[in-house]
């Protein structure tokens, strides 16, 4: 019997459970309580899983239990077994009322507050008993997480070439950035204005390593001119646009932010010009991969909302 066809008649789920716990927990004794087994059922499982194979799974080490490199292939597989169970059940529930599900979608804060967040409530309308689960973090995260099969997809810019060869990137729209002020910001009434016309004033931008940020300084070295400092700090896109509010203050967007959920009458777009490249903006979702039909009404819907900034 070839080695394929004796893995696939032994292997169980229950056993790939059992190796994926002992080595988040790098501890037998730990697995076994968590999992409500005994300890040497686990020590069991693990050496038939060895046998099977005919290599060694894990190594003990001061630090505790590590998986060799054949038990990180093989936990790669025991991934994927539970999540495919998973969404047959959800499909086949889906196939008998396609109006109920959860779509786990994950997202930057800037799209979450703005392009997820309209395409979440345009399709809640349609099918109120869909569950959303809108998780915003880092894109490194974001597709570890998509990567573990904890998230169904993932919004974001696309910055560069894909560096995963398992994923797969659909651009929706490309998204510009724009200089914005508080409507009763004395620039907010020009009709033109040159990029070194605002290096002195206060700006309210996010930390140093952030995109938008990135996006400053090579804005204003591509201009020949030295970036601004800010005056105010602040991550999270709503923060921002509170401060704008007082008055004094500048900042760049995305062009989707300040679309989304609809434009804002008390935030100005400046006549600026960025000479910085458009971004592609889209779904990411894992290659091989069969979503549910929540989370392929969700990417229909998406298209929908796309399409008026995929004409500009």
């Amino acid at each position: 019997m070839e080695l394929i066809d004796r893995i696939t008649h032994r292997l169980k789920v229950r056993d790939l459970r059992l190796l994926d716990a002992v080595v988040r927990t790098r501890s037998m004794a730990k697995a076994a309580r968590q999992l409500n087994v005994s300890q040497p059922a686990v020590s069991k499982a693990i050496v038939e899983l060895e046998r099977a194979f005919d290599v060694q799974l894990l190594h003990r080490s001061r630090q505790g239990i590590e998986p060799t490199d054949y038990g990180r292939a093989l936990l790669q597989c025991g991934v994927a077994v539970p999540d495919q169970i998973q969404q047959g059940v959800r499909t086949i529930e889906s196939l008998r009322d396609p109006a109920v599900g959860e779509v786990r979608i994950g997202s930057s804060a800037f799209l979450a507050v703005s392009f997820a967040s309209t395409v979440v409530d345009r399709l809640s309308r349609r099918y109120p008993r869909i569950v959303f689960h809108l998780i915003t973090a880092p894109a490194g995260m974001l597709y570890r997480e998509l990567n573990t099969r904890n998230l169904d997809l993932v919004i974001t810019r696309k910055f560069g070439s894909a560096a995963d060869e398992k994923l797969d990137f659909e651009a929706l729209f490309d998204d510009s950035f724009v200089v914005a002020a508080g409507a009763q910001n004395k620039w907010a009434r020009r009709r033109k204005i040159r990029l070194g016309d605002l290096v002195d004033e206060p700006w309210v931008l996010p930390p140093a390593e952030s995109v938008i940020t990135s996006v400053a300084t090579e804005a204003f070295r591509a201009s020949g001119l030295q970036a601004p400092h800010p005056t105010v700090i602040a991550f999270a896109p709503e923060t921002r646009m509170a401060v704008l509010a007082f008055g004094r203050y500048l900042s760049i967007f995305p062009t989707s932010v300040l679309r989304f959920p609809t434009r804002r009458a008390d935030i100005k777009v400046l006549p600026v010009e960025l000479p910085v490249p458009r971004t592609p903006t889209g779904i990411v979702t894992l290659k091989n991969r069969t979503l549910n039909p929540a989370a392929r009404l969700f990417i229909d819907s998406a298209r929908e909302v796309a399409k008026p900034l995929a004409k500009l």
